[in-house]
């Protein structure tokens, strides 16, 4: 398996699996698939493994945990904190106070079964809690040893440079695919300067790209993406008529549309990650195999003309489900 380097000097393999839809937001689960896919995924070298104390609520990391016992050695585990669930699934709301987030991380060291954590993750930031108090927090928690590394998700610039200010951070979670390219704007560039890893999650466009979804009826009951601005009405013939596109590429270089997606992510930098995620074997063996295709710098060009940025339409998020939804 072929490795990359997040900041701080976290080596990770190049392709992470995203962890989330095993437990919740796409449709019914299957734990015994789930839990092969895991130990296929370990067995590949995909080593890289993100989930969140809200998937489920809770449930992801329970299903981790269990999975990867026996071989904690081999992976580099990455949870998240910030978005607050009780357990019957009621969202609270964004928390970033130091005090919940020191009972969130005993809570998922115990849920994963595990004694540390290799990427902990503040999953969106709290605009009522000042992010140095956040961040001085988790500083302890790294010098408890609870926690190696820490990262961001979805922050604005400002927010990154004041938390890197308390702590340095290893790596920030963003959208990031032919679909969803906002982190060039800024992120990217911010990320280079301070010496921060992108890991770029729904590098596939939640499905979109892979060119299996046809229809905006096809989701089943669960599925958040039924409600999805970009898998809805006139937003979703645009889009699909967009990935009817990359189609036609990944047919000529004899690869899958999610292949070529992949790739495409892989190609813009040796300090990006993406963790597509699956909950089937069959998918995930696909997803590994985008490691070894090469893209030519005219395939890229054709590739920016047939998706070039701002071309997808409709917004990332349904009204209201921002912070609850984010991968």
């Amino acid at each position: 398996m072929k490795q990359r380097t997040l900041g701080q000097g976290l080596t990770v393999s190049a392709l992470g699996l995203g962890c989330m839809g095993m437990s919740e937001f796409y449709g019914t689960g299957d734990e015994a698939e789930s839990t092969a896919t895991l130990h296929r995924a370990l067995d590949l070298g995909v080593t890289f493994l993100d989930t969140a104390d809200i998937y489920g609520p809770f449930t992801n990391e329970q299903l981790v945990g269990k999975a990867i016992a026996g071989r904690r050695d081999e992976v580099v585990l990455a949870t998240k904190f910030g978005i607050e669930r009780r357990p019957d699934g009621t969202r609270v709301g964004v928390n970033g106070r130091p005090d919940y987030l020191r009972q969130a991380c005993d809570a998922s060291l115990r849920r994963l079964g595990v004694d540390h954590i290799d990427l902990y993750y503040q999953h969106r930031v709290d605009s009522s809690v000042p992010i140095e108090d956040t961040w001085g927090a988790l500083a302890e928690l790294v010098a408890a040893g609870k926690v190696r590394h820490l990262g961001i998700s979805e922050a604005t610039p400002d927010a990154v440079r004041r938390a890197h200010a308390v702590h340095p951070i290893t790596a920030g979670q963003y959208e990031y695919s032919l679909f969803t390219r906002d982190p060039e704007e800024q992120i990217l560039p911010l990320f280079r300067e301070l010496g921060i890893g992108l890991v770029a999650y729904s590098p596939l466009g939640r499905g979109f790209l892979t060119g299996t979804i046809t229809s905006p009826d096809q989701f089943d009951a669960g599925d958040f993406r039924a409600s999805n601005p970009r898998f809805q009405g006139e937003n979703f013939a645009a889009n699909r008529a967009l990935v009817a596109e990359l189609e036609q590429v990944a047919h000529g270089k004899g690869v899958t549309p999610a292949q070529l997606a992949l790739a495409w992510v892989l190609a813009q930098g040796q300090d990006v990650v993406p963790i597509p995620g699956t909950k089937r074997r069959a998918y995930l063996e696909q997803n590994v195999a985008a490691l070894d295709i090469a893209l030519t710098a005219e395939e890229l060009t054709v590739l920016e003309k047939a998706a070039p940025k701002g071309a997808v339409a409709g917004e990332r998020y349904a009204a209201g489900n921002v912070p609850q939804i984010r991968s």
